[in-house]
């Protein structure tokens, strides 16, 4: 448990460390290019990852890096460290401060330390497997908040049907599932929208504002859930694949199901109308 502690404090030092990069690149205009499949990436994208493989190549030199942008020593250890170093690119390019760090800790295929931190509000959400999951507020400006506290985070109770119940969703072209019927079919019982990050979404499950996230990333999008992963779940919520199953976070994933365990099932049955399970 020393070893996790360090982790931890590993994990919180690259938020902080993030955090710096994206202020400095925020009010640029010149900060963008384009992947192949023409999503955008960032200069601070590319500086948080490089940050994050330099710092674990001293810290723990046996230990991988999937980053986002850029791998280190993917395949060859059971310590993983995935990162989304700006989750909301677009939203952040554009100068609408939603966009957050995302870091986890990957053992043999599942997050056991995750961070999620969204720079322009400074506020900090972590979790340890079987230790609890935490925000907190103002974490790192002192002068805002001298002794920051630790508020215990938790999910809600909601049921689809419940007055309050909002979800979270997103959908791109090129995604391997079509969400589109069983939104138009959930959005009869709740309110579904996107507010622009997955991460951040995440992160309002665990803190009991949302009561379910629906996310059909597939290549490479562990980077977005990882962290969430495990900091949903110490919160007391469940995550899952787009059907119902576990699945490993150190590689491409099958979608991804984020919710407060009450609505799980009832969500389940209706993605099963209207999607497919991918091919073994």
């Amino acid at each position: 448990m020393h070893e996790y502690t360090q982790y931890l404090g590993f994990a919180k030092s690259m938020a902080a460390r993030a955090s710096k990069i994206m202020q400095k690149y925020y009010d640029r205009s010149d900060i963008t290019s384009y992947k192949d499949d023409e999503s955008i990436v960032t200069i601070a994208d590319q500086a948080i990852n490089k940050d994050l493989i330099n710092q674990v190549r001293r810290a723990f030199p046996g230990h991988a890096v999937d980053g986002e942008e850029e791998q280190f020593g993917k395949g060859k250890s059971r310590f993983v460290w995935v990162c989304d170093p700006i989750d909301g690119t677009f939203m952040y390019a554009h100068h609408i401060p939603v966009a957050t760090f995302s870091l986890a800790l990957v053992i043999d295929g599942a997050p056991t330390i995750g961070v999620i931190y969204e720079p322009f509000a400074d506020n900090l959400y972590y979790a340890v497997k079987d230790k609890g999951a935490y925000l907190r507020e103002h974490a790192f400006l002192q002068e805002i908040n001298p002794r920051p506290k630790d508020k215990k985070l938790s999910v809600n109770d909601y049921r689809l049907d419940s007055r309050g119940s909002e979800g979270d969703f997103y959908m791109w072209p090129s995604a391997e599932y079509n969400l589109w019927p069983a939104l138009e079919e959930l959005g009869h019982k709740s309110y579904f929208g996107s507010i622009g990050g997955a991460v951040r979404a995440c992160a309002c499950v665990a803190g009991g504002d949302f009561n379910a996230v629906i996310f059909p990333g597939t290549k490479h999008k562990n980077c977005d859930v990882a962290a969430a992963k495990v900091i949903v779940e110490e919160a007391g919520g469940k995550v899952t694949d787009l059907f119902g199953h576990e699945q490993r976070y150190d590689r491409d994933i099958k979608g991804a199901l984020i919710t407060n365990g009450v609505v799980h099932d009832e969500i389940l049955k209706v993605l099963a109308k209207h999607i497919s399970s991918p091919k073994k």
